[in-house]
């Protein structure tokens, strides 16, 4: 296989002879092992695999790349302070998780023997986790309150008082909730129609103030997959503009109807920004002394992984569901690895009512002394 030096020493594949990660493999590591297939494909196809000769670095201390690397064959040297080696050995349990994971990096990687590996960008896969997520969470969410709750919206009242309902309303300033509903404009929609295509960027969240949609989703092969009904009363598309992600769905009108909708700048500055705060990593540590608790929403194998101490682990896609089980007594303190899946749980939590604020940066943002405090392994 011809290759290009990267700077480390790491041989790519090149041009023609490129060879991407076969999704079978992807799937044995975490936490790829949790997306979707389709979303996996995704990431094959962007994945190649690259080889690393011995005595070659594939990092080093200090460094803050944007990569998560992936051990396949081979053997790596972790060299640490005070001279502490780690062995990693290509198909065993330890390099199923990625390889010294955290920023900055904490010891150089250096090839023992021959290596292949395959390096995944941060960015991207954190934005496939929280599409997958904010998808899976939608669906639970939707389907158990209608089971909770028999009454039909459309009959309660009209959309500004069924909108009203909701604790974000409680959250922001006055005068912010009269600009809300001044700069919502009514849309006439068929039945049939498109509302939100998946895949597209979000520009605006969707209120129905009257009649029905359907949300489905469409996999690699263009098979549609329905996930839910939404009634009068319902609201939509918020997720993508708090995670700054594509839409992780469609939603098409099952009858003719009327949807109140915002623009995504007017989202942003009348709900977003006064309800979804940040805090660092030195006062997040004062607030838990005082009893705040920290909230971790990745998936259980990343917070198995490496977790910040004392934490309770939620994953996104199940907050809907498990948020009865908070205190509202409570302040929570929501992290991920970077703040989206973190941004779109707090706002979550605020809008059911609960005190709750997201890492800045999330564990990607934790200083060198800072990374020290994670609690590594099961």
């Amino acid at each position: 296989m011809r290759g290009i030096d990267d700077g480390h020493g790491c041989i790519t594949a090149n041009g023609h002879e490129e060879e991407p990660v076969s999704t079978e493999i992807l799937r044995q590591f975490v936490p790829l092992n949790d997306l979707t297939e389709e979303n996996l494909r995704e990431l094959a196809g962007k994945t190649p695999v690259e080889q690393l000769p011995k005595g070659k670095s594939l990092f080093r201390k200090g460094d803050r790349d944007n990569y998560s690397f992936y051990l396949l064959s081979g053997v790596l040297l972790l060299l640490g302070d005070n001279n502490q080696q780690t062995r990693l050995v290509g198909g065993t349990a330890p390099t199923r998780f990625p390889i010294g994971h955290h920023r900055p990096r904490q010891s150089t990687a250096i090839a023992d023997s021959d290596v292949t590996f395959f390096r995944i960008d941060n960015d991207l896969l954190d934005i496939l986790l929280t599409w997958d997520q904010n998808a899976g969470y939608m669906v639970s969410e939707i389907d158990v309150e209608e089971e909770q709750d028999g009454s039909d919206p459309e009959i309660d009242g009209d959309w500004m008082t069924m909108m009203l309902r909701s604790e974000i309303f409680h959250r922001i300033p006055p005068s912010n909730i009269q600009q809300v509903f001044m700069r919502m404009e009514a849309t006439q929609y068929k039945a049939n129609e498109t509302v939100i295509t998946q895949g597209e960027d979000g520009d605006y969240y969707y209120f129905i103030k009257q009649g029905r949609a359907v949300v489905t989703h469409t996999t690699r092969s263009g098979k549609e997959i329905k996930l839910a009904e939404l009634e009068a009363g319902s609201g939509f598309g918020e997720e993508a503009l708090i995670s700054e992600t594509k839409r992780n769905a469609n939603v098409t009108m099952l009858t003719d109807g009327v949807l109140m909708r915002m623009a995504k700048e007017d989202f942003v500055e009348l709900l977003k920004a006064p309800v979804l705060h940040t805090v660092d990593f030195a006062k997040a540590q004062e607030m838990v002394k005082h009893g705040a608790i920290l909230l971790d929403v990745r998936l259980e194998s990343e917070h198995k992984n490496a977790h910040l101490q004392g934490s309770i682990n939620i994953p996104l896609y199940l907050l809907r569901i498990k948020a009865r089980q908070l205190d509202k007594d409570k302040r929570y303190i929501v992290y991920c690895d970077t703040g989206r899946r973190s941004s779109s749980a707090a706002y979550l939590l605020n809008e059911r009512g609960y005190d709750a604020l997201y890492l800045e940066g999330g564990l990607r943002g934790l200083s060198r002394e800072d990374v020290g405090q994670l609690k590594t392994g099961t």
